[in-house]
C-alpha cells in the first residue's frame, strides 16, 4: 500500500478551484453537461499467455489425481504420439488463452466499474465506485519483466477481490488514479486528467533491520526447532523414510515461510502519505502497491515481541473494514511507528505503558501470572487495551469505530467480582479488556456507549480524498 503525502505539493483536492480548467468534483459542477459515454477496453495483449496455462493445468491435475493411470499412459507413449499430443495441446492452449482474453472487457461508467469475462460461462461484475475500499497494484516477478501489472479491488460486501490482470504498468496506475478520483466525486470528463497523487515518504524499513527482526521472532525459532527435532524422533520411532519426509517437509516449509518467506514479502517496505490515504510498497520478487483507505481503519495494534524490546522495535498491524490489509509497519523503532500511527488515526496519541491500568490483584485467581500482561486506558479519542507478557499487543480502537459494547462474566469471575468488556468494531473484530473489577466494567460499558455515540458525530467521512 503506498500513499501520497498530504501536505507537500501533493495532488490534494483544492477546496476552491482557481480556474476554469481546474478539475472540480462532480457535486460542485453546476449546469448541464453532455452525457458520459463509457468505452470498453481490453486487457494487455500479454494476458493470453497467462490464461493459456489452464488446459495444461487440467492435464497436470488429472496426473496428480490418478498417478498410476498417468504413469501407465506415459509408458505407452512413443515419440510420434508425444509430438502429436504436443501439436494438439499447444495450439489448443494458445487458442483458449486468446479467446478468454478476447471475450474479457472492462469499462468505467458514471457510477460503476464493469467487468465482463468468460468464454463458456459469462460473468459480469458491476462494482459501484463508492463501494471501493482499496485499489492495489500488484506486479509479480514475470509481470515486472513483461512490463505489466495487476489491479486488485477491495469492495465492501465482496468476499474476495475482483481483479484486472493484466494491464500495462502505466495504464494500471492511470486507471487506479481515475477510479479513486471518481470515487471522490470528480466528474467523469475530468477524472482521467487528475492523475496519480504524489507520495511523501514517511518510513522505510532497511533490509538489514528486517532480517534481524525476523531472526529475533519466536515463531521463526519455534518452526525451525520443530523442523530439526521432530523428523529424527519420528525416524527413531518408525524407521520409515516416507513418514519422516511427510512430516519434515511441511515443517521445513513452515520454517521457511516464517522467515525467508516473510523477508521476501516484506522487503523494502515503504510507507508514504497522500490524499488517497497511506500507501505501502513492498516485495523483493513480487512488488505490491497497496493503499490504506482513509477513514476505514477500525483498529491499530502495536506489537512488541520479547526479543525486540531491547532494541525498542515494534510491529504495527491494522484491522481495515472491507479490506484484507493487515500490516502497516513490519518493524520500526517505537517513535517512528507511533508517528505513522498518528497519520492513520489523526489526533490520537498512543497511551504510554505507565498510563495503562492493570486489573486488580485478585484477577490472578482467574489467570495466574498472565493477568499482569492485561491493561486498559481510555482517552478522549481511543479505547486502548493491552494483553500478553511475552508478546505484548496494544490495541487502539477510535471511539467512532466502535459498533457495540458488551460485558461478559463467567461463574468464576462472578465469584471474584471480575468481568470482561468487549468492544466490537466494523471490521468484525473484537478488542477485550479482560479481568476488570465488576463495578469498573459496568462503568466502562456505559461510558463507552456514550463515547461511541458522540464520536461518530465528529468522525471524518469515509470517502476517498475527501
Amino acid at each position: 500500500m503506498t500513499s501520497p503525502g498530504v501536505g507537500d505539493g501533493a495532488r490534494g483536492i483544492p477546496p476552491a478551484p482557481a480556474g476554469p480548467a481546474a478539475a472540480a468534483p462532480a457535486e460542485a459542477v453546476s449546469g448541464a453537461r453532455p452525457p458520459f459515454t463509457p468505452t470498453e477496453r481490453r486487457l494487455h495483449p500479454v494476458t493470453p499467455f497467462r490464461r493459456a496455462w489452464a488446459p495444461v493445468a487440467v492435464v497436470v491435475g488429472w496426473a496428480v489425481h490418478d498417478p498410476d493411470q498417468a504413469q501407465e499412459q506415459l509408458t505407452r507413449l512413443t515419440t510420434t504420439t508425444l509430438l502429436i499430443a504436443l501439436a494438439v495441446l499447444v495450439p489448443a492452449a494458445s487458442l483458449y488463452g486468446f479467446l478468454t482474453w478476447w471475450f474479457t472487457h472492462f469499462s468505467v461508467t458514471e457510477s460503476e466499474l464493469r467487468i465482463r469475462t468468460g468464454l463458456l460461462f459469462r460473468r459480469a461484475a458491476h462494482i459501484r465506485l463508492e463501494r471501493i475500499q482499496a485499489i492495489d497494484v500488484s506486479r509479480p516477478l514475470l509481470a515486472r519483466i513483461a512490463g505489466v501489472a495487476k489491479l486488485r479491488l477491495d469492495v465492501v460486501g465482496a468476499e474476495k477481490k475482483d481483479e484486472l490482470a493484466f494491464l500495462g504498468e502505466e495504464e494500471a496506475r492511470a486507471l487506479r488514479a481515475e477510479l479513486l478520483a471518481r470515487a471522490a466525486g470528480f466528474a467523469p470528463e475530468t477524472a482521467h486528467e487528475v492523475g496519480e497523487a504524489p507520495a511523501r515518504e514517511l518510513l522505510r524499513v532497511p533490509p538489514r533491520e528486517l532480517a534481524i527482526a525476523l531472526a529475533l521472532t519466536g515463531a521463526t525459532w519455534g518452526a525451525l526447532v520443530a523442523a530439526l527435532v521432530v523428523p529424527p524422533l519420528l525416524w527413531l520411532a518408525t524407521h520409515s523414510v516416507w513418514t519422516v519426509l511427510a512430516t519434515g517437509l511441511p515443517l521445513l516449509g513452515a520454517a521457511g515461510a516464517s522467515s525467508a518467506g516473510r523477508f521476501v514479502g516484506e522487503y523494502d517496505w515503504t510507507v508514504g502519505e497522500s490524499p488517497d490515504g497511506l500507501r505501502i510498497d513492498h516485495g523483493l520478487l513480487d512488488r505490491t502497491h497497496e493503499t490504506v483507505p482513509p477513514g476505514r481503519v477500525q483498529t491499530v495494534r502495536i506489537v512488541r515481541p520479547l526479543l525486540w524490546r531491547r532494541r525498542g522495535w515494534v510491529r504495527v498491524e491494522l484491522d481495515v473494514a472491507g479490506s484484507a490489509n493487515s500490516v502497516l509497519v513490519p518493524v520500526a523503532p517505537r517513535e517512528a511507528a507511533e508517528a505513522v500511527v498518528a497519520r492513520v488515526l489523526p489526533g490520537v496519541s498512543v497511551p504510554s505503558e505507565a498510563s495503562l491500568s492493570r486489573p486488580p490483584r485478585r484477577a490472578g485467581r482467574c489467570a495466574p501470572v498472565w493477568w499482569r500482561g492485561q491493561g486498559i486506558a481510555v482517552t478522549d479519542t481511543v479505547f486502548a487495551t493491552r494483553h500478553g507478557l511475552l508478546r505484548r499487543s496494544l490495541a487502539l480502537v477510535p471511539h467512532a469505530k466502535v459498533q457495540s459494547v458488551r460485558l461478559t462474566q463467567g461463574p468464576w469471575q462472578r465469584l471474584w467480582g471480575l468481568a470482561d468488556v468487549h468492544v466490537d468494531t466494523g471490521a468484525d473484530k473484537t478488542v477485550t479488556a479482560r479481568l476488570r473489577d465488576a463495578q469498573e466494567a459496568a462503568g466502562l460499558l456505559r461510558a463507552q456507549a456514550e463515547r461511541s455515540r458522540t464520536g461518530r458525530l465528529d468522525a471524518r467521512p469515509d470517502r476517498w480524498m475527501a
